[in-house]
C-alpha cells in the first residue's frame, strides 16, 4: 500500500473490532447479574409522552452497561459505583415494581438513587451490606414497611432521604449515631413512636415532618444542625432545647402543627435564625423583649410564624423588621409598638398579620400611605382598624373588631 498512514489506520480499526467483545464484558459478572435482577423487578410506567423509557438503554445482549446503561456509573475495574433509577424528568411517571435485594451484590456502590415513581414493597434489608454507600435517596414512591435497622451499619453514609413514601414503624436509634451522616430526611411517611433521645450524628439537615411521631424533643441534638423540621407530628412538651445556646448554627426551625407548650425561649429570636415556624401549637407566655441595642436585625426573606398559639401580654419590638410576620390568633394586648408600624410603612415588613388578638391600637402617622407591596391585617381586635388597612385573608372573617364584652377583661370595654 502506497500510503503508510492509511495502512496504520486500517490496522487500528481491525484491532478495535477485535477488542469490542471484550469491552462489552468488562463489567464484573456479579454486578452484571445484579443489574439484570434489578431490571427484572422494575418497569417503566407507561407515559403519554413520546420519550423512551428509562430501561430502553439497558440492552444486555449488545451493550456495555458501563458506557451505555442510563443511570449506571462504573469504576476503572468494572464495578458499579453509582446507580440512579429513573429519568427524574418532570413529565416522567417514573418506575413501578419493587427494589430487588440483589442490589446488595453491587458491593462497590456509593450512591443509590430512585427517582419519583410508584415503586412499592419494602426497602431491602440487604442494603446494610453496602458499606461504601454514601448516598441513599428513595424519595417520592410507595415504599412500605419499616426503616431497616441494617442501614445503621453504613458507617460511610452521608445522606439518607426516604421522604414521601408509606413507611411505618419507629426510627431505629442506631441510625442517629452514624458518624458520617449529615442529611437525614424521613418526612411525609407514617413513622410513629418517639424520636430517639440522643442524636449524636453530626447532622446538618434533619427533617421528620409530617409523620406520626410522639413524645418530647430529643434531650441531645448536635450543635452542627442548620435545618430542623419536625412539623406536623404529635410532639409535646417544651421547646427549650431548641435555643441558640445549644444550636448556634440553626437557620431554619419548623416545629409547627404539634402540641408543644410552655414559653418561648428568648434565644430563638435572633438574626441568625431567619426562618422560624412555631404556629399551631399550645405555646403560652409572651414574646420575649430584649434591649434595644441587642434587638435582632432581620433582613430580606425572613419569616416568623407564631400564629394560632396562646401567647399573651404586650407585643415586644423584638420582631420588628421581619419581612413576613404572623402573630394572628393569639391573646396579645396593648398598642402595637411603633417599631412595627414604621417597618410596615417603609416596606421592610411586607406581611404583618395581627388579626384575632386583643390589641387596642395601631399608631399610624397622619397622612402616611401603606405601600402596595404590604399585607397588613388588624381585624377582630379591641379596636377598629384604621381606614384603608384591611388587607386580610378570608380566614380572618368579616368582623372588624371584637365585641366590647370580650375586651372588658383587658379594661378595653
Amino acid at each position: 500500500m502506497e500510503n503508510p498512514h492509511a495502512l496504520l489506520l486500517l490496522l487500528s480499526l481491525l484491532l478495535l473490532s477485535l477488542t469490542l467483545p471484550s469491552l462489552q464484558l468488562k463489567l464484573d459478572p456479579l454486578d452484571l447479574r445484579a443489574l439484570a435482577s434489578i431490571k427484572n423487578s422494575l418497569t417503566d410506567v407507561p407515559s403519554r409522552r413520546s420519550h423512551p423509557g428509562f430501561f430502553s438503554t439497558w440492552d444486555f445482549a449488545s451493550s456495555d452497561p458501563c458506557s451505555t446503561f442510563s443511570g449506571v456509573t462504573c469504576s476503572s475495574n468494572g464495578r458499579v459505583t453509582t446507580l440512579t433509577l429513573g429519568t427524574g424528568l418532570a413529565d416522567s411517571p417514573g418506575l413501578a415494581g419493587s427494589l430487588s435485594p440483589d442490589v446488595s451484590d453491587l458491593t462497590e456502590l456509593t450512591q443509590l438513587i430512585l427517582y419519583p415513581g410508584i415503586v412499592t414493597g419494602a426497602i431491602p434489608t440487604q442494603l446494610g451490606r453496602l458499606v461504601n454507600l454514601r448516598v441513599i435517596s428513595l424519595t417520592n414512591n410507595r415504599l412500605t414497611g419499616q426503616i431497616p435497622v441494617t442501614l445503621s451499619l453504613l458507617t460511610n453514609l452521608h445522606t439518607l432521604d426516604l421522604s414521601f413514601n408509606r413507611l411505618t414503624g419507629s426510627i431505629p436509634p442506631p441510625l442517629l449515631r452514624l458518624p458520617m451522616l449529615k442529611v437525614l430526611i424521613l418526612s411525609s411517611n407514617s413513622i410513629s413512636g418517639d424520636i430517639p433521645a440522643v442524636v449524636s450524628s453530626q447532622l446538618l439537615h434533619l427533617d421528620f415532618s409530617n409523620n406520626k411521631l410522639t413524645g418530647q424533643l430529643p434531650k441531645q441534638l448536635p450543635s452542627s444542625l442548620r435545618y430542623v423540621s419536625l412539623a406536623g407530628n404529635d410532639l409535646v412538651g417544651p421547646i427549650s432545647g431548641m435555643d441558640g445556646t445549644q444550636l448556634p448554627d440553626l437557620v431554619h426551625l419548623d416545629l409547627s402543627m404539634n402540641h408543644f407548650s410552655g414559653a418561648l425561649p428568648a434565644s430563638l429570636f435572633r438574626t441568625s435564625l431567619p426562618s422560624l415556624f412555631l404556629q399551631r401549637n399550645n405555646l403560652s407566655g409572651w414574646v420575649p423583649s430584649v434591649e434595644e441595642d441587642q434587638r435582632p436585625s432581620y433582613g430580606e426573606g425572613s419569616v416568623v410564624d407564631l400564629s394560632h398559639n396562646a401567647l399573651t401580654g404586650e407585643l415586644s419590638p423584638v420582631l420588628a423588621g421581619v419581612e413576613s410576620l404572623y402573630l394572628n390568633n393569639n391573646r396579645l394586648i396593648g398598642t402595637v409598638p411603633r417599631e412595627y408600624v414604621k417597618s410596615v410603612y417603609v416596606g421592610t415588613t411586607r406581611t404583618l398579620y395581627l388579626q384575632h388578638n386583643y390589641l387596642s391600637g395601631f399608631p399610624v402617622e397622619p397622612g402616611s400611605a401603606l405601600p402596595d407591596t404590604v399585607s397588613l391585617c388588624l381585624s377582630y381586635n379591641c379596636m377598629v382598624p384604621p381606614v384603608g388597612l384591611a388587607a386580610c385573608p378570608s380566614s380572618a372573617g368579616t368582623e372588624l373588631s371584637r365585641p366590647a364584652s370580650q375586651c372588658s377583661v383587658f379594661n378595653y370595654g
